[in-house]
């Protein structure tokens, strides 16, 4: 192969990262509750919300370099019964340190509900995508100093 011809590039950054994560999420819309700290209300996790979180953290599979860039999430969530809603912010939200530094990142979802009474889970699967939205290149000036249009 002549390299003068070879313009390919070689990454080290992880490019996709599949997991599984076993136990029914909680809709994060529908997981506040209400609680008093020194005479004041506030809104904290629910109880569900609480528990599955720590289910995850115990599961999730921390990145020895967490992923950068823009990124798709493609999720399957399968729950026990048809009660809940289709809501995956819990588990973006639970992503962040583990697979990428923060949400803001996920640029493309993909979820689906599923029903497995049996065995309800998350299947995830997170993908490096091209920069959705560029930096816009500085301007060049010309010889004599003035920006070019």
């Amino acid at each position: 192969m002549n390299p003068k011809y070879n313009d390919s590039d070689v990454s080290t950054e992880l490019q996709v990262v599949s997991q599984i994560i076993f136990g029914e999420p909680a809709s994060k819309a529908n997981s506040r509750r209400v609680a008093h700290y020194g005479g004041m209300s506030r809104l904290i996790k629910s109880a569900k919300a609480l528990s599955y979180s720590d289910v995850f953290r115990q599961q999730c599979k921390t990145l020895p370099a967490l992923m950068t860039g823009d990124l798709r999430i493609t999720l399957h969530i399968y729950y026990a019964s048809r009660r809940p809603d289709l809501d995956e912010s819990l588990i973006l939200d639970l992503l962040q340190g583990y697979v990428y530094a923060n949400d803001r990142q996920v640029k493309e979802r993909h979820c689906y509900w599923g029903l497995d009474p049996e065995n309800p889970r998350a299947e995830i699967t997170v993908e490096k995508i091209d920069e959705v939205a560029p930096k816009k290149k500085p301007r060049q000036a010309n010889r004599t100093g003035q920006s070019s249009t």
